[in-house]
């Protein structure tokens, strides 16, 4: 796109698109994709990713012969496996999935309700696997899916363990809200992560839809820093957090020696 509109004039957006350098064109491309548009058709991408179509063709067609992407018959085009293949390298994606499907499963076992893994992004929790229980609840996680730090369990864990910059940077910033139960009084949500550390584990209730509690627990890694958090889902009408509690710090405790962790003063 010329930076010159036609009347001679520097055209801002234009000039906008050409000053982002090529690796940030790139990136547009792919972030064009979410779980709300998983197929998109060149036009959205370009649309998406803020680029002209001509930019945004070449751009799709570099990642499609790449196998970052790939083209359907109706010329649709979705995320290729080939970035299923390099994401499968992450230590805190399908690795720590291998490692601690054993234990979930274990935990599903003992309790037949939704078991999550997730780990911290930011200010965010990313799930990395869901295993679907009996109980039908109204959150319907998926791996991948993202949500602030302090509306689930697994995110209440991962904030608790991860220093007091984070904690007083996360408290200091806008705490969104779902549903009236949702935690958004930064000081009561700090006397909520200091029980989380005193106690090991975290109950999020009601904080994303009225019917849900999550019982949560943090997983270690070799040197002893949190580096994930395992927690059930249950109906809160029937949820028996002194029964969840021991079930979910035992499957996290498994994780966390799986991952190398060793409990001070022993082997």
């Amino acid at each position: 796109m010329d930076p010159l509109d036609r009347t001679g004039r520097t055209d801002p957006g234009a000039l906008a698109m050409t000053s982002r350098s090529a690796p940030d064109r790139l990136l547009a491309v792919l972030a064009a994709f979410d779980h709300t548009h998983p197929a998109l058709s060149l036009t959205d991408i370009s649309r998406r990713a803020g680029l002209t179509l001509t930019t945004a063709h070449r751009l799709v067609g570099a990642l499609t012969e790449w196998g970052a992407l790939e083209r359907d018959g109706s010329g649709t085009y979705h995320v290729g496996l080939r970035l299923w293949e390099v994401a499968a390298l992450a230590p805190r994606g399908l690795a720590l999935r291998q490692i601690a499907l054993p234990y979930l499963e274990d935990l599903y076992e003992a309790t037949h309700e939704n078991v999550q893994l997730a780990v911290r992004d930011g200010t965010e929790v990313v799930y990395t696997e869901w295993l679907s229980g009996r109980s039908a609840v109204g959150v319907h996680i998926r791996v991948g899916a993202r949500w602030p730090l302090h509306v689930t369990g697994v995110g209440l864990a991962l904030l608790a363990h991860g220093g007091p910059e984070l904690q007083e940077s996360y408290c200091a910033g806008p705490l969104a809200s779902y549903t009236a139960h949702t935690l958004t009084d930064p000081s009561r949500l700090r006397r909520v992560l200091a029980e989380v550390r005193r106690t090991g584990v975290a109950v999020s209730s009601r904080q994303v839809t009225d019917d849900a509690l999550s019982v949560a627990a943090p997983v270690r890694g070799p040197g002893g820093a949190v580096v994930a958090a395992v927690s059930v889902v249950v109906p809160r009408a029937d949820a028996q957090v002194p029964v969840l509690a021991p079930a979910v710090r035992l499957a996290a405790r498994g994780i966390s020696r799986a991952l190398g962790w060793r409990p001070e003063g022993r082997e």
